[in-house]
């Protein structure tokens, strides 16, 4: 794989979109970086809102990332263009052990990692589950290892999660209502926005897959409470979190800063859910900083 900084400018979704095997499952994930066999590879792995799916997280930093590490966006399983089974553990096992699978099928050896909210959970367990595979793990706002100490739970945007998901006919507005919780500005939740996450969401075989991934939750919750494991995981890890996070509050960060081993927490001021996109700059900096030392 050869990317010009031409190359790179220019990415689309078409021309990095990938397939691969993994456990038994096809994988949809896009792909773009350096041409040199020996790059570094950074797997971002997205949060699990209605519609959601590697490119809509995080096909915008694509194109830095690219630059500086061969750069992977996987839609998890149940997620995108990926398969949508049924699952036979909890959703973070389970895809953390898809993941492996397609680190192997592609012959990578390690990577880092970027996982943000549900993304932030799979990432987590990588590194509990498939330590070697793992250099550095940067989590944003995660899933599992957060625990609200001081905020309300089920927090703001988890109950219009709730409504949308769980509507027999879920809205435009619905939509609009659980994006706007997501971000500190409203403004970036655009018309076009919201038609794209809506279109993806309704879908059958997305509404399958969010079915089948919130089944797992119920199924096994134990399993999901990563924070009670944080204690063995061996990485270095960066937590980044919006000050005005929503969905998992920045009170939710101080027992995986203190349980983790070689923890760090950075903070976004004027940011919500999605640091990668609101604080887009200072996010890029700060992950490609702290992966390439």
């Amino acid at each position: 794989m050869s990317t010009s900084t031409d190359t790179v400018n220019s990415l689309t979704h078409e021309g990095t979109s990938r397939t691969g095997k993994a456990a038994g499952l096809t994988l949809h994930y896009h792909e773009a970086g350096p041409g040199a066999p020996d790059a570094p590879v950074v797997i971002m792995l997205h949060g699990g809102g209605p519609g959601a799916s590697g490119w809509s997280n995080f096909g915008r930093n694509l194109p830095v990332f690219a630059r500086h590490f061969r750069t992977l966006l996987i839609d998890q399983p149940c997620y995108g263009a990926s398969d949508k089974p049924e699952l036979t553990k909890d959703f973070f096992s389970y895809a953390a052990d898809a993941v492996a699978a397609l680190m192997d099928e592609l012959a990578i050896p390690q990577a880092h990692f970027v996982g943000n909210s549900l993304g932030g959970g799979t990432a987590t367990r990588m590194a509990l589950d498939h330590p070697d595979k793992v250099g550095k793990l940067l989590l944003m706002g995660p899933g599992g290892i957060s625990v609200n100490l001081f905020a309300p739970d089920p927090t703001e945007g988890i109950k219009k999660l709730f409504a949308f998901n769980g509507s027999g006919e879920p809205t435009r507005a619905m939509m609009r209502d659980f994006l706007t919780t997501l971000a500190y500005d409203a403004s970036i939740v655009t018309d076009a926005f919201v038609e794209e996450r809506y279109a993806q969401a309704v879908d059958p075989e997305a509404k399958l897959g969010n079915d089948r991934m919130a089944a797992s939750f119920a199924k096994w919750p134990a399993d999901t409470m990563l924070w009670r494991e944080a204690h063995r995981i061996t990485a270095p890890t960066l937590l980044t979190w919006g000050r005005e996070d929503r969905v998992n509050p920045l009170d939710g960060a101080l027992v995986a800063l203190k349980t983790i081993p070689d923890a760090r927490l950075h903070v976004f001021p004027h940011c919500g859910h999605w640091a990668q996109t609101e604080r887009f700059d200072e996010f890029n900096r700060l992950a490609i900083g702290f992966f390439g030392h």
